[in-house]
């Protein structure tokens, strides 16, 4: 007898992953309109679609990649509207999903509560409004301490009204790790190369956005010392700290010259989603690039306002290599024991990111045909996959459809990992099944 998949009546539970794309989708097919828009730019005359669209896409995926200056391009309404693309972008996947559906009066089964939690990373089944309501408070909370301090510098050179807004801007740009700026002419920060109030406050707005919030939650409540934090948020803060030594040390030296530490320290934490840039990235050796290219592609943390393959999936592989090598029948870190499926995942994240990062690359290199570097394009593309927004040879020279399909790798290295994770994470609440297919060994290596 044949069961039914569904029985009539039953209404069928939303996916939380299909909410995360069409609805991200739908919040960038909005923002192009909206962009698109002769109210948007500074003398009246539209930008055109395709230029919307990638602007659009830029700004929900918190990259930072543009095909127009956005400081002379785009008029106040146009700025307030890639403002609101990039908090929605930024806090989008861990709040705004969860209170959509909750004001819709969505019924969240506990099997989609699983999911839901999966990628906001809380602990929480009963209380996702309150977990989002949190998030969005420290959040708010934090770009608005942010904004206060960068108003010290921005107001004397800038004025009340524009110093406010350039404040509130900028904060907003460096905690969602987006990479928007308002200076003109494609500048980024270098104009403030030399002044570590701004430097250091946009640095540390761009790390306490990529540790992700439940890691800040649990900093901020802990009060017995390091060794009582979760293995989660110890993994997160030694590896992030790990790579911002290194790279602040890595440019320091191979750099040496152009590079001061305070920016070779900027570019450590910037190259890791941010997008900001205080030199010139242009004049980059070509090892800094595809050392670049390495942070950028590890990214953030999980449930941050960062992209990238994420630190605690890098460091997983990096333990199931270490266990390896010293033949372990397990991965272990912290006394800990890493689940079988939570390796699964991070191989599949690791490998499909990599995939989408070469293939992107390779059409790109053919696309230009030895107009830029191999290393430029792979910066570039990196850039775009890691949802970064720095650039060595400035995206608005490549090719009109090199920049078309720059926009599918920021959808994808912005939502593909995290959508795939949580897509895996379903399986884990079916039935197993009871019968097992033999095991049989294949040479490795």
């Amino acid at each position: 007898m044949n069961v039914p998949r569904q029985s009539k009546g039953l209404r069928r539970e939303p996916r939380p992953e299909g909410w995360l794309v069409f609805g991200f989708l739908g919040i960038i097919l909005l923002g192009t309109l909206l962009l698109a828009l002769p109210v948007s730019t500074r003398d009246g005359h539209s930008i055109g679609l395709f230029d919307s669209l990638f602007t659009a896409t830029s700004a929900v995926c918190v990259t930072g990649l543009v095909a127009v200056d956005t400081g002379t391009t785009f008029s106040m309404f146009g700025q307030a509207v890639l403002l609101v693309l990039i908090q929605v972008g930024g806090l989008g996947f861990m709040v705004f999903a969860t209170r959509v559906m909750m004001m819709l009066g969505r019924r969240i089964s506990i099997k989609n509560r699983l999911l839901i939690r999966e990628s906001m990373n809380g602990a929480s089944l009963s209380n996702l409004g309150g977990l989002a309501r949190r998030y969005l408070l420290l959040a708010l909370g934090i770009e608005a301490a942010g904004a206060a301090l960068l108003a010290i510098r921005f107001v004397p050179m800038y004025g009340p009204r524009r110093g406010l807004w350039f404040a509130v801007f900028h904060a907003v740009s460096a905690f969602c790790n987006a990479g928007f700026d308002l200076f003109g002419d494609f500048s980024s920060l270098t104009g403030f190369a030399a002044d570590p109030l701004v430097l250091i406050i946009v640095a540390a707005l761009i790390v306490l956005g990529g540790l992700g919030f439940s890691v800040i939650l649990e900093v901020l409540r802990n009060r017995q010392g390091l060794k009582n934090l979760s293995l989660h948020t110890r993994i997160v803060l030694t590896f992030t700290l790990a790579l911002l030594l290194m790279g602040t040390v890595f440019y320091a030296l191979v750099e040496h010259g152009r590079l001061d530490v305070l920016n070779a320290f900027f570019q450590s934490v910037t190259m890791r989603t941010a997008g900001f840039n205080s030199v010139d990235l242009a004049s980059f050796t070509d090892g800094s690039k595809l050392f670049s290219s390495l942070l950028m592609i590890i990214g953030a943390s999980p449930a941050s306002t960062g992209g990238g393959m994420k630190t605690t999936t890098v460091a997983v592989v990096a333990l199931l290599i270490v266990s390896v090598v010293k033949g372990d029948d397990g991965v272990n870190a912290a006394r800990r024991r890493f689940s079988a499926d939570t390796v699964r995942r991070a191989l599949a994240v690791v490998a499909l990111f990599l995939a989408m990062l070469l293939l992107g690359t390779l059409s790109i290199s053919i696309i230009e045909n030895g107009r830029f570097s191999l290393a430029d394009i792979l910066f570039e593309c990196s850039s775009a996959m890691g949802t970064v927004g720095v650039s060595a040879i400035g995206t608005p020279n490549l090719h009109p459809v090199s920049r078309a399909l720059l926009m599918p790798m920021m959808f994808l290295g912005r939502v593909g990992p995290l959508t795939l994770a949580v897509a895996v994470a379903r399986k884990q609440d079916y039935i197993k099944p009871v019968a097992k297919f033999p095991e049989e060994k294949i040479m490795i290596g």
